[in-house]
C-alpha cells in the first residue's frame, strides 16, 4: 500500500473551524440551539462563529474540545491557518525585507 501525504493546494484557503462545525452538525444530530447551550455560550455567538464571522477563541476552542474529545488544540490550529492564509494575502509586505543570516 502507497502512502500519499495530503498536500493543500497553497491557493486554497484553509477552512475555517466554523465552517467544520456547520458541516458535522448535521451528521451528528444535535441543533445549534443545544450545541450553543452545551458549548456554554450564546447561539448568536456559536452563529457567529459557524457563519465565520469572528474567530475560534482559546476558550471557544477548549469548548470545542472538551465537547468533541480532541482537545482544544485543533481547534486552535484550524483558527490559526486560516487567520495566517488571509493574514498573508491581505496585508502589504512589499517593505518588509528577508532576513539573511551569513
Amino acid at each position: 500500500m502507497t502512502d500519499i501525504p495530503a498536500v493543500r493546494h497553497p491557493d486554497r484557503c484553509p477552512s475555517h473551524p466554523g465552517a467544520v462545525i456547520s458541516d458535522i452538525l448535521p451528521d451528528i444530530g444535535i441543533h445549534k440551539g443545544v450545541l450553543a447551550e452545551m458549548l456554554g455560550i450564546s447561539r448568536q455567538q456559536l452563529y457567529d462563529i459557524m457563519n465565520e464571522r469572528i474567530p475560534v477563541s482559546p476558550a471557544i476552542a477548549a469548548r470545542l474540545g472538551k465537547l468533541f474529545g480532541d482537545g482544544a488544540s485543533i481547534w486552535l490550529r484550524m483558527q490559526a491557518s486560516y487567520d495566517a492564509w488571509h493574514a498573508e494575502r491581505e496585508t502589504d509586505l512589499s517593505n518588509v525585507r528577508v532576513l539573511k543570516i551569513a
